[in-house]
């Protein structure tokens, strides 16, 4: 996305003096979040473990108003102490109304033969971390009455995913996680909803290629036009559409959306 080549988004797609907390935000659909989300005018927050990266990114990130700023704090998720520390910083400086909740996916392989302890690292890193996340900017949020909770998880909530056992098992938690902290915070003028994105071109994506090509032996171009025969738009999806549903469920257009997962998989998912 070209910065220079923004405009203002109309009416009740703007978010102009909303701040907003991006995780994930060094690539893939974190990154192309954190890029709608300046684009319609919110102050973005990037959080990622790469200051380099953030850095140059929080430079690229769009200015649609003069009042507009953006910053961004180095803190890998799985400490919950640091985090929780970087969070207290943020929030004092400034408080956040938006939260984009992304973390990379964990490793494939079975759910039978996963290690005990890869479930408690991958909870850990998914829902203990977003506890603390929603904690630590809960205040600010009720203060003003308004706030958005974006999970970015995984269509495995609906149907689980081939090879993925860790990856189900502690998304489908963060979907529970998720739906129950709408009903509680909706009161507040907040909404929670969860995206599902479908196979997205990022380097997720290259990971489970790769994985599957080493368990199976098959080429990976092989496994990348099998997977495609199941989406019905015959393509992945680009990081910049998912990113496109994300930041309409952030909009105050989406003030009523509340408790949702939002598949943006090309109609793969078969169930309702």
């Amino acid at each position: 996305m070209d910065p220079t080549a923004v405009t203002a988004a109309p009416g009740g797609a703007s978010l102009e003096g909303r701040d907003a907390l991006v995780c994930g935000a060094s690539e893939g659909i974190g990154r192309a979040s954190a890029m709608a989300l300046a684009a319609r005018g919110a102050n973005v927050c990037l959080l990622s473990r790469r200051r380099d990266v953030l850095e140059a990114l929080r430079d690229q990130l769009p200015r649609v108003h003069g009042a507009q700023s953006h910053r961004f704090i180095a803190a890998d998720v799985s400490r919950t102490d640091a985090l929780r520390d970087a969070l207290a910083s943020l929030v004092g400086a400034r408080p956040i109304q938006i939260l984009v909740n992304n973390t990379a996916g964990p490793a494939g392989g079975a759910a039978h033969s996963a290690d005990p302890e890869a479930y408690v690292a991958v909870f850990r890193q998914h829902l203990v971390a977003g506890q603390v996340l929603v904690q630590a900017l809960l205040p600010g949020m009720r203060a003003g009455r308004w706030g958005r909770i974006v999970n970015i998880i995984s269509t495995s909530v609906k149907e689980p995913i081939a090879n993925l056992g860790v990856s189900n098992t502690v998304r489908g938690a963060v979907a529970g996680w998720a739906k129950t902290l709408a009903t509680e915070l909706g009161p507040d003028g907040i909404t929670v909803n969860n995206v599902l994105p479908g196979y997205t071109r990022t380097q997720r994506l290259a990971q489970i290629l790769a994985g599957r090509a080493a368990a199976t032996g098959k080429p990976e171009q092989a496994i990348a036009e099998a997977m495609l025969a199941t989406v019905p738009a015959g393509r992945f999806a680009e990081a910049d559409e998912i990113a496109s549903a994300v930041a309409f469920l952030c909009s105050p257009e989406a003030g009523y959306i509340n408790g949702i997962n939002l598949p943006v998989d090309g109609g793969r998912t078969r169930s309702l």
